[in-house]
């Protein structure tokens, strides 16, 4: 016999096909992009989650309807066996509220199934960051006479003097350089704008770069963003990721070298030399300053080191 919940789900919008997934997944992400604005990398992963539930579903005849919570936790727990982490766990479920919320405002179900799930305990850990001789070292790699070397010089000086996200950067168009104040004005999250200050040294890389070997990298085309490849094409995500990856290899930087480590030792060494915590959220782009501050543990931590391995009392 189905239980009284299972029931009132029983019935959908007129007009709305019963019991598929896909529509309604369809529904959800236009209004997260079209009434809430989300940026494009968001709603991939928003989509990602989704459609891994609804292949969940697919395999097990379950309907939108009859999505219960028994579903949901069977879903989870079978995350758990692929060896996801309990922070990837935690975020499918953050997405799964979401979703179930949307659908009962929207009128496609009646009750969210997800509302007494708990997420799973997440520890949170600290970002692994560069010291400065290794991002000194990282920085001095590329081989500015070349077209390619001098755009990747300044793409690293850029990327570690604005702390700006990956997508951030490969997005950056000539119209938000402002090189004479020196400072980018960055479209990021949510697409709110922020002003980020350029250090010298990105300026002068950006210039160089700028003067000629960018347009040998177009040869003879326009582009209205910054940073292009050999073929004169935007630089991608996944190509500067090759760039960087090969830099760190030469540089002899620990091997899981990525764009988040630059941004998170931008954020650290800052701190570490006496930046308020605003302006370094401000900088980053965070909304909730919560998610700043657990750069003020890195130092922290670092205080620690440096106490325990100098004060004679220590031990």
């Amino acid at each position: 016999m189905p239980s009284p919940r299972a029931s009132r789900n029983a019935s959908a919008p007129p007009g709305f096909p019963a019991g598929r997934l896909e529509p309604a997944i369809s529904r959800f992400l236009r209004h997260l992009q079209v009434e809430r604005g989300l940026a494009a990398n968001t709603l991939t992963a928003y989509s990602l989650d989704l459609r891994k539930f609804a292949a969940f579903c697919a395999q097990r005849k379950l309907s939108l309807q009859s999505a219960s919570r028994d579903a949901i936790l069977d879903f989870l727990s079978g995350l758990y066996h692929r060896k996801l982490s309990s922070r990837s766990v935690a975020r499918h479920l953050a997405t799964l509220r979401v979703f179930f919320r949307f659908t009962v405002a929207d009128g496609l179900l009646r009750d969210e199934p997800t509302i007494n799930l708990e997420s799973p305990r997440v520890w949170k850990s600290l970002p692994v960051f560069l010291s400065i001789p290794q991002v000194e070292k990282l920085l001095a790699m590329p081989d500015a006479r070349t077209p390619l070397g001098a755009r990747d010089a300044a793409m690293l000086e850029v990327l570690y003097s604005t702390g700006l996200r990956v997508s951030e950067l490969v997005g950056l168009r000539l119209a938000e350089l402002d090189l004479a104040l020196g400072c980018v004005r960055c479209v990021g999250k949510g697409n709110k704008e922020r002003l980020v200050p350029l250090g010298r040294a990105a300026v002068n890389s950006l210039q160089h770069y700028l003067a000629e070997p960018r347009a040998r990298l177009l040869r003879g085309r326009s582009s209205p963003f910054v940073f292009v490849n050999h073929h004169g094409s935007k630089m991608t995500r996944v190509g500067f990721w090759k760039v960087l990856k090969s830099y760190g290899r030469r540089a002899g930087l620990p091997p899981k070298l990525s764009p988040h480590k630059l941004r998170h030792s931008f954020a650290t060494h800052l701190l570490e030399r006496g930046a308020d915590l605003r302006s370094v959220q401000a900088m980053l782009g965070h909304v909730d300053i919560s998610t700043t501050q657990i750069y003020t543990h890195v130092t922290q931590e670092r205080l620690r080191q440096i106490y325990r391995a100098h004060h004679p009392r220590a031990g």
